[in-house]
């Protein structure tokens, strides 16, 4: 098991869109893993590969009640999201110790390459569908924060630094 460390903040490779993975390979494999491994240790329901510093489009999720349902994603993209919205506080292991409550499409539908190097298409519903998204913002160099408005973005923002000074 290796749970690597998550970048810190505003750390350049959060903002920058990662690069797209053309196979599958042993390397790729093993940074899934790695990215399971550290999103198990937080725990999380999703992990994308710049968030440990690898500039990689993977990302991983589980939201499973019961764990071990991992889905496996190279190159994640959304091709249908629904009209209806789902609310969710969501965090960042990237910014420790805030949250935010962000509205998402309550379901999408999803094609990635997947651990097999086959494209796959999955819909997803509610938290699944939530973390997917926010995994994706992850790699094109977004936070869930800025979905948030400029004044409450700048609040949560001083709030992340407030913690870290304590």
């Amino acid at each position: 098991m290796t749970v690597r460390a998550c970048l810190r903040w505003p750390h350049k490779c959060l903002r920058t869109p990662a690069t797209q993975v053309d196979l599958i390979t042993d390397e790729v494999r093993s940074i899934w893993m790695d990215m399971i491994d550290t999103m198990e240790a937080m725990p999380g329901v999703g992990l994308a590969a710049p968030q440990i510093g690898v500039s990689l489009r993977l990302a991983v999720v589980d939201a499973s009640e019961a764990r071990g349902q991992v889905i496996r994603m190279a190159n994640p993209e959304i091709l249908h999201a629904s009209v209806q919205l789902r609310s969710h506080d969501e965090a960042s292991p990237n910014l420790p110790g805030v949250w935010a409550k962000i509205e998402r499409p309550r379901a999408v539908t999803v094609q990635f390459m997947n651990d097999k190097g086959q494209t796959e298409t999955r819909d997803l519903v509610g938290l699944w569908a939530t973390s997917v998204q926010h995994q994706i913002d992850h790699l094109n160099g977004r936070m869930y924060f800025d979905a948030l408005s400029r004044a409450k973005r700048d609040m949560l923002l001083r709030r992340a630094r407030k913690k870290g000074r304590d």
